[in-house]
């Protein structure tokens, strides 16, 4: 009966599995090896299937046996989840976090901290929102995130900011866009006849706001990948992260462009902060989320590879 299983049978068959041989799995689990035996011989009576072949020197799957070995590796898998799941309940550890995002905020850094993250906290998962400019503090007000990577300084008493990074932007055009061989300062009424690709924002706080939008002709997105896609496909110019136009800068695929209204280079730069709200403080999770974070942070500044300031 299947009902009968036991999650002591199965780690041993994974153990002997693993290791080869029933000895060295009674090694590894400090067990005599008549009871590794013992335990593979019920389990396989209660499954009605012979996992090993034993006719050779060491024990050989059989193919039942190797079927069977990649779903019980997944119900252990399960098990051991839910019992971390069920330790962080009692520690009171976030069963889920959310977190707003502003699209210019380097995502290599992200993945760093939600990396290191997972490691310490197993069973906690993570919802991330793009929501650019002042869509994360709407989302922060609203209650639908815990914390906000946030690309504006909007002040409101009720979120509480903390400055990560300056993102470093660049104007970029295709290649073998006409702009892309500009040898002066392009000011706007030298755009007026080439579409800007801008990023859209619906923001009731600051969708009334334009930024670094200099030419009258434009096209709006919502989100820099779709950007990035229509500058390269030769449709437009626009500022993008130099973090995520590196390859296509070095590879000579984008080209700088010397807007007349940005700095040298055809740069502006993005503060970054994280935000949570004042009467949320942090639970466990989310406040090694910001630890993790800002080490994240502190490794890329060393290695300066994301084109931060």
């Amino acid at each position: 009966m299947l009902d009968g299983l036991t999650l002591d049978q199965m780690r041993v068959f994974v153990m002997v599995a693993e290791t080869g041989s029933f000895r060295a799995a009674a090694l590894r689990l400090s067990r005599v090896q008549s009871a590794i035996s013992h335990a593979i011989g019920n389990l396989e009576a209660q499954l009605e299937v012979e996992l090993f072949d034993r006719s050779g020197h060491r024990p050989q799957l059989t193919p039942a046996g190797a079927s069977l070995l990649a779903d019980v590796r997944a119900l252990l898998i399960k098990v051991d989840a839910v019992r971390a799941r069920a330790r962080g309940l009692g520690r009171g550890v976030e069963l889920e976090i959310t977190v707003a995002l502003d699209p210019q905020f380097p995502l290599p850094v992200l993945g760093r901290a939600l990396g290191a993250l997972c490691e310490s906290y197993p069973s906690v998962a993570f919802r991330i929102l793009s929501t650019p400019l002042g869509a994360s503090f709407e989302a922060l007000l609203d209650g639908e995130c815990a914390l906000a990577i946030c690309g504006t300084d909007l002040i409101n008493p009720a979120i509480e900011l903390e400055t990560l990074m300056t993102v470093r932007r660049a104007a970029v055009a295709a290649a073998s866009h006409p702009l892309a061989q500009a040898d002066r300062p392009l000011t706007t009424t030298m755009l007026a006849d080439h579409v800007q690709v801008v990023g859209e924002d619906l923001s009731a706080l600051t969708g009334q706001r334009d930024y670094g939008v200099v030419s009258p002709s434009r096209w709006r997105v919502a989100d820099n990948i779709t950007k990035k896609t229509l500058i390269l496909s030769g449709i437009g110019w626009g500022s993008l992260p130099l973090w995520m136009i590196e390859r296509e800068l070095c590879e000579g695929e984008l080209v700088r462009l010397p807007i007349a209204a940005f700095a040298e280079g055809g740069e502006t730069t993005v503060q970054t902060y994280l935000a949570h709200r004042v009467d949320r403080p942090l639970g466990p999770a989310g406040a090694a989320f910001r630890a993790a974070l800002l080490a994240a942070l502190w490794l890329d500044d060393r290695d300066n590879t994301t084109g931060l300031m």
